[in-house]
């Protein structure tokens, strides 16, 4: 019973199954490094990276409301959505990095190249993370479809 448990609560690799690429560690077929800056970023600091950016956003959006005179629950929200979508498409194409992402020490790099995203790219990751499941589904390098969408990816800065 102990190796029955053991090799589905222990996870794929415990019951043979490969969880890294080829090559080892995430993101080693695109050239980036196994640990340190440039290095694929995790889960939990992209999460991180997330909240506050929606807590930035929640906030431009609820400032933007405060000058509506009785704003109703679209407008509520179709503020908060416009000013993350905005922040997404203004700060990845001059940054880099959105404000989470600098507090938590990230950035969104293009693969091909390593630059940064242009503003249509950058767009289209925006309106992808908003619809929130491309962000939720990740491929064996990490990557949620926003950033396969428009080749790029998270690093750690």
């Amino acid at each position: 019973m102990a190796r029955w448990t053991g090799t589905w609560l222990s996870g794929l690799a415990a019951a043979g199954v490969e969880v890294t690429p080829e090559g080892g560690w995430r993101g080693s077929r695109f050239g980036l490094p196994q640990a340190g800056p440039g290095s694929i970023a995790g889960f939990g600091p992209r999460l991180g990276a997330v909240c506050i950016d929606l807590a930035v956003a929640a906030l431009v959006g609820g400032l933007v409301n405060s000058f509506l005179a009785h704003p109703d629950v679209v407008s509520r929200q179709g503020a908060g959505i416009a000013a993350l979508v905005l922040l997404y498409a203004t700060l990845l194409p001059t940054l880099g990095q959105t404000i989470g992402m600098r507090l938590v020490g990230l950035r969104v790099i293009r693969l091909a190249g390593g630059g940064l995203l242009g503003v249509g790219p950058a767009l289209l990751r925006a309106v992808l993370v908003v619809l929130t499941l491309p962000a939720l589904f990740t491929d064996r390098d990490g990557r949620g479809w926003h950033d396969k969408a428009v080749g790029s990816a998270i690093v750690r800065a």
